[in-house]
């Protein structure tokens, strides 16, 4: 068990957390969650000791474990390829074998039946059990399970870390924490750097994690997915709610109306006290009362409401109409030297398309969408631009190009068009610059902040054809929300990279997977995709099963198919004969106690059998136990006969 217990943490005359506690029990499920700045990244500092705060503890057993993994600074070593760092999760394991090889060789020049030999052989022995016991033996399928789980390739293991970058060297971050097994897993925006492979993969990992998992994270989906409790840090405090992200979000609005309704009754009670104070102040009769009301005035508990952000909104200026095909790619190759990325792909896009471009990294889709918005050369094939289209194009990138000397507000000053100051702050707002944050320097801002900045200016476009690379990457709930709304509403053409579910399923009516060297295209939203994609995945490996079976088969001898029919007949019948024999005999028995109940039933009709009460007593009790025994022989019945039919329909697939 975690315990957190009275942590009290101030940033100047701010306190980021007064007095929270709470307990966080071995393999729960949680989402810790918060409007940007409420210090849920700070909380996860304290839980895995690296930062202290001003009072409070917190608390585990000695036989628990924490593992963190920060949301960026991760730095592996230079000097080893990616299964080498990775292996370094497990330096108690290599220590070992080094031991064990440092043992055999000390072995090997001892001379046998010596006491130091026969020392060294015990030694031996002990490290050998204690490398077993740590599960050396399956340490390289581990690995392997999580990196491929992560998105790498085989070819990937061998690589440099150096070639790596610094979205994937996150994922060797997560691969060792993962692997580590802590009992206390502490992610923080674990999905930023994963596609919707790797992100699906997380999804069940994570579920299935035998420790407790505490997420940060945006992305609603994943945590309705995975968590099972919500930790909501706001103005100081933790909230505690028995459910995921949606119950939460139910909950804090129930809760926040309640706490409307009660705020307004209480300003309702302070303006009458305070009526009667001002008007009876004076009066002598009427002293010991307003004392009385001054007093409960004092004494009372203020209810103070969450300053809540306003509801900022925008929308896109109206883009200009483009001709019906707005980008068409015919026979296109791109190759990087001898890496062939594209050979020979067409893509046609429309007027008015919504597209979210999925698929797993390393397969081109960033390289696509730079080929589409005209910012990436093709080796061969056509990129034919439609008329009057006019593409606008974000990437994480672009925040490399904004000029540091420059204040975010400077900033959209020179994308805007016909926008005033006012406007341009709100869209600034929207994006959680507010008040003095749009006068920083450019310099001064964090890269999370630059790509908003970055954001926040494309929004300005009047572009008719846009481009999105991972615009959510670093937004909270709120601005999510303002981005997905203001998208729902754009007139243009839209095509996004993402692999945030809950942001993309409203806005999108087609989803193009992009695998390597190929691309398809899916009418409906990313759920839907991922449910037919998975459908036929489904359908794929029963027919390769069927198909494996029907080789088998095939390639057995006429003899040899006759006698393993037959081994599965007797095996069917093994099964089937003593609950065919139960069957029978219920049959029998409730062929008995129907015929009974008809006999005294009749009987029961006859004009003088109610002449005789002791007689009536006993037969009417012998009825309502015949029809008791009836409905559970039926019920019985019912069930022995569906486990033969199931067996019986289990020996006909085996059979096909």
């Amino acid at each position: 068990m975690l315990q957190l217990d009275g942590i009290t943490l101030h940033f100047g005359d701010r306190a980021l957390f007064d007095n929270i506690s709470t307990i966080v029990n071995p393999g729960e499920r949680i989402g810790l969650v918060g409007p940007n700045g409420a210090g849920k990244s700070t909380l996860l500092k304290i839980i895995a000791g690296l930062q202290n705060p001003d009072s409070g503890s917190v608390s585990i057993s000695n036989e628990e474990t924490v593992g963190y993994l920060p949301q960026d600074g991760v730095e592996p070593d230079p000097d080893l390829t990616v299964y080498e760092e990775v292996e370094q999760a497990f330096k108690e394991i290599l220590e070992l074998r080094d031991q064990l090889e440092s043992l055999q060789s000390k072995m090997e020049n001892l001379e046998p039946g010596s006491d130091e030999h026969n020392q060294a052989i015990q030694r031996f022995g002990t490290v050998q059990q204690q490398l077993e016991n740590s599960g050396s033996y399956t340490l390289q399928a581990d690995i392997e399970r999580i990196l491929m789980g992560l998105g790498f390739d085989e070819e990937d293991f061998i690589r440099s870390t150096t070639e790596f970058s610094g979205g994937w060297l996150m994922r060797i971050a997560l691969a060792k924490l993962l692997l580590r097994k802590p009992t206390y897993l502490l992610l923080d925006e674990p999905t930023n750097h994963l596609d919707i492979v790797s992100l699906q993969w997380m999804e069940k990992f994570l579920t299935n994690y035998d420790g407790a998992v505490v997420i940060v994270s945006h992305d609603r989906a994943f945590l309705d997915t995975v968590t099972t409790r919500t930790l909501a840090v706001r103005n100081g405090d933790l909230g505690d709610y028995a459910g995921n992200y949606t119950f939460y979000e139910k909950k804090y609005e129930q809760e926040k109306e309640l706490l409307e309704k009660k705020y307004e009754n209480q300003q309702k009670e302070i303006k009458q006290t305070q009526e009667f104070i001002d008007r009876f102040r004076y009066k002598a009769t009427k002293a010991k009362q307003v004392q009385s009301r001054i007093k409960q005035l004092e004494k009372m508990e203020k209810i103070e409401l969450e300053e809540e952000q306003s509801n900022i909104g925008f929308n896109f200026p109206p883009p200009g109409r483009s001709g019906q095909i707005v980008l068409e790619l015919k026979n296109v190759v791109k190759k990087y030297g001898d890496n062939v990325v594209f050979d020979g792909i067409d893509y046609e896009i429309e007027r008015g398309d919504k597209i979210a471009v999925v698929g797993p990294n390393g397969a081109g889709k960033s390289t696509l969408i730079r080929i589409l918005a005209g910012l990436e050369p093709i080796t061969a094939g056509e990129r034919k631009i439609g008329y009057n289209v006019e593409p606008g194009y974000f990437a994480q990138h672009q925040a490399d190009e904004l000029n540091p000397k420059n204040t975010p507000l400077e900033e959209m000053k020179q994308a805007a068009t016909d926008q005033n100051e006012t406007q341009l702050r709100t869209i600034l707002g929207s994006f959680l610059f507010v008040g003095d944050d749009v006068f920083k320097k450019v310099s001064v801002l964090s890269g999370g902040e630059k790509s908003r900045v970055a954001l926040a200016k494309m929004l300005l476009t009047s572009g008719n054809f846009l481009i999105f690379d991972e615009p959510t990457n670093h937004l909270d709930m709120q601005s999510k929300n303002i981005l997905q709304q203001a998208l729902q509403q754009y007139e243009g053409t839209l095509m996004i990279v993402s692999h945030d579910r809950d942001f993309l399923d409203p806005i999108v009516g087609k989803t193009l997977e992009v695998q390597p060297g190929r691309l398809k295209t899916w009418i409906g939203n990313v759920s839907y995709y991922l449910k037919l994609k998975a459908e036929e995945e489904q359908s794929a490996e029963e027919a390769d099963q069927k198909k494996k079976e029907q080789n088998k088969n095939e390639g057995l001898s006429r003899k040899e198919q006759r006698r393993l029919e037959a081994e599965k007949r007797n095996a069917l019948s093994g099964k089937i004969k003593p609950l065919q024999k139960r069957l029978n005999k219920i049959e029998k028995e409730i062929e008995e106690m129907e015929e009974r109940k008809s006999e005294i039933e009749e009987a029961m009709a006859q004009p003088d059998f109610y002449d005789d009460a002791d007689n009536v007593k006993e037969v009417s009790m012998e009825y309502e136990e015949i029809k008791s025994g009836l409905a559970d022989n039926l019920d019985k019945w019912e069930e022995i006969a569906g486990r033969i039919e199931f067996i019986e329909e289990e020996f006909e697939n085996d059979s096909r």
